[in-house]
């Protein structure tokens, strides 16, 4: 599928090739998605800020859609996937960048702004707040934290066994994933699940689309994915230790201007409260910080205009 206006190449960066849909000319903004996405997540973006004046460009990430997809689980640990976004500055033929990050997307825009500050001049992210290098190695606390519960990360991080759940039907699969992290299902009325079920069994199938999904969006994650395959993005929640050991004496703090948004029905917004809370004290200039009343995890899909005119009211903020 195309979109009207965004047109598509491979770009080198970091010893491999990023797909990357872009727009607009002046100053570089780019977007990051998150799991399981691609490129066209910033879909109603791509325009409004192209049309506020800049080169407005989102890759699909490392192990997605038509990017390279290196076989090896460590290839997808943070550090690298920073690597390939920082290369990406100069091979489109900037000094800098203004980058912006959903999901997964978005610790890799905080990253990227903490340890490269020259070349990140601002940085914003939806749905996941900033939170500084944890003290204690994260899969052994995440273990403890869920012993005897589901929980998707530790699902996902045995190889093989989410992508072959994801992968039997991964049109249903993908529609329940979206639609269940999505603004319209109440998490806390979900079924509990015991440590050995799978994700999608005991979820029904919905009924209908949300409004910000339709079939043709739905028909084109699923084909990306049919392609590509699920390991690439499972890898990535494979590499908290990895990415861990990597960023040991990390930064604390990060200076540059900065955005937050997220839903105030959004699971993460749920788990990750207390970091949300301690955000401002680690990010010193953040001049908006915003949850959208009743949307969930797809931020920049369920409340595009809003996300819109968060984006551009910071544009306008960080280039006056």
């Amino acid at each position: 599928m195309t979109w009207p206006g965004v047109s598509q190449r491979r770009v080198a960066t970091n010893g491999i090739e990023l797909n990357v849909a872009e727009a607009g000319k002046g100053p570089l903004v780019l977007l990051l998605h998150g799991f399981p996405e691609s490129w066209y997540s910033w879909r109603h973006q791509f325009k409004p800020i192209a049309d506020a004046g800049y080169h407005v460009v989102a890759p699909d990430m490392r192990g997605y859609g038509k990017s390279d997809k290196p076989h090896a689980i460590e290839a997808y640990n943070q550090v690298e996937v920073r690597k390939d976004i920082m290369g990406l500055i100069p091979a489109l033929g900037y000094e800098s960048a203004i980058v912006i990050g959903h999901d997964w997307g978005a610790p890799t825009a905080w990253a990227t702004a903490l340890h490269h500050p020259d070349q990140v001049r601002a940085v914003g992210a939806l749905s996941v707040p900033f939170m500084p290098r944890s003290p204690v190695q994260p899969m052994p606390a995440m273990r403890e934290m869920f012993k005897g519960q589901f929980f998707y990360q530790l699902y996902f991080f045995e190889p093989g066994i989410a992508e072959a759940e994801f992968e039997a039907d991964m049109r249903m699969a993908l529609k329940k994933f979206l639609v269940m992290a999505g603004g319209e299902t109440d998490l806390t009325q979900l079924a509990p699940k015991g440590p050995d079920d799978d994700m999608f069994s005991s979820l029904p199938e919905p009924e209908s689309l949300p409004g910000w999904l339709s079939e043709d969006d739905l028909d084109f994650y699923t084909g990306e994915f049919s392609r590509s395959g699920m390991r690439g993005p499972l890898n990535y929640y494979r590499n908290h230790d990895l990415a861990w050991k990597l960023t040991e004496g990390a930064p604390t703090f990060i200076d540059q201007p900065a955005f937050f948004a997220a839903g105030t029905n959004d699971g993460v917004i749920m788990m990750a409260a207390e970091a949300y809370q301690a955000m401002p004290s680690f990010v010193r200039d953040l001049c908006i910080n915003e949850l959208i009343p009743g949307i969930g995890h797809w931020t920049q899909q369920e409340a595009p205009e809003k996300t819109n005119e968060i984006i551009l009211r910071f544009l306008k903020e960080v280039d006056g």
